[in-house]
């Protein structure tokens, strides 16, 4: 049986990292440099960098400050944010990550995905989907309004789908999360990070029932986030939602659980884990 993975997240804004609720209200979390290196002695089997809002400011990745992560740990190590070309993926990797992770130009440019994985190999490709749960209704009029994170809620009583954003979470689409899973699978891609806009920050859980479906589906690793809160989280996620990984952020950073009893906790419920 493969290993589960612990994958602490990094969400970079003007250099510093930082976590909200829902993709909104955020708040300090600290150095992501000092972070870094403490998640990488404290059993972190991988870590994730977003600069968070690289696609909003049209500007690219901070190379400088993914270095200094880089020459800090000794564990894989996945970027993300205002990536869209395989200049940008090969400035990164010579920086020192050890994978990609693109969202918004992947949509907006499928055969992106395709084009990365013939250059540097599906292994260091990895698509993320921040995906919420609306009505088409109120998707058709986020996405007229471009103000997604504004928009009510519709009557549950309309047909819903979870539907792919991008921008950070800004932009709605017309792309429906499961299906936009498969085609970028198929166009490539080595693993999926599955993030639920619903769940983000809210500490009540993964959205396991997604998680589940998308997983289920896959022939390749599906990395969940969005909603860890408690240990029990985590056992849901890879159990009933089939993730090959967990990946969180706040109740890392604010060491409301530590990564070695985590480990230790998932081994006593019979998850394969990395120790």
């Amino acid at each position: 049986m493969l290993t589960k993975r612990i994958i602490p997240c990094l969400d970079i804004k003007d250099g510093r990292t930082v976590k909200g609720t829902n993709f909104v209200n955020l708040r300090d979390a600290g150095d992501p440099v000092a972070l870094a290196a403490v998640y990488a002695e404290n059993g972190a089997d991988e870590l994730v960098f977003l600069d968070i809002t690289a696609t909003v400011d049209e500007r690219k990745t901070l190379i400088e400050l993914v270095r200094n992560v880089a020459h800090t740990i000794n564990i894989p190590f996945t970027v993300g944010g205002g990536i869209s070309s395989i200049a940008d993926v090969s400035a990164l990797l010579n920086a020192g990550a050890d994978k990609i992770s693109i969202n918004s130009s992947a949509v907006r440019n499928p055969n992106l995905v395709n084009e990365l994985a013939l250059e540097f190999g599906s292994q260091c490709i990895v698509v993320a989907i921040d995906t919420r749960w609306i009505s088409v209704e109120q998707e058709a009029e986020s996405r007229d309004n471009d103000m997604a994170q504004t928009v009510p809620r519709a009557p549950r009583s309309l047909p819903y789908a979870h539907i792919v954003h991008t921008h950070g979470g800004r932009r709605p689409t017309e792309l429906r999360t499961i299906a936009w899973a498969k085609e970028v699978e198929d166009r490539g891609a080595g693993e999926i990070l599955l993030t639920s806009m619903d769940t983000d920050g809210t500490k009540a859980g993964f959205a396991i029932e997604l998680t589940a479906q998308i997983s289920g589906a896959a022939n390749i690793p599906v990395i969940a986030s969005g909603g860890a809160g408690s240990m029990e989280h985590f056992v849901d996620v890879f159990t009933t939602g089939k993730a090959d990984a967990g990946l969180a952020a706040s109740i890392f950073h604010f060491k409301e659980i530590e990564i070695p009893a985590l480990k230790g906790y998932l081994r006593e419920k019979g998850i394969e884990m990395r120790l």
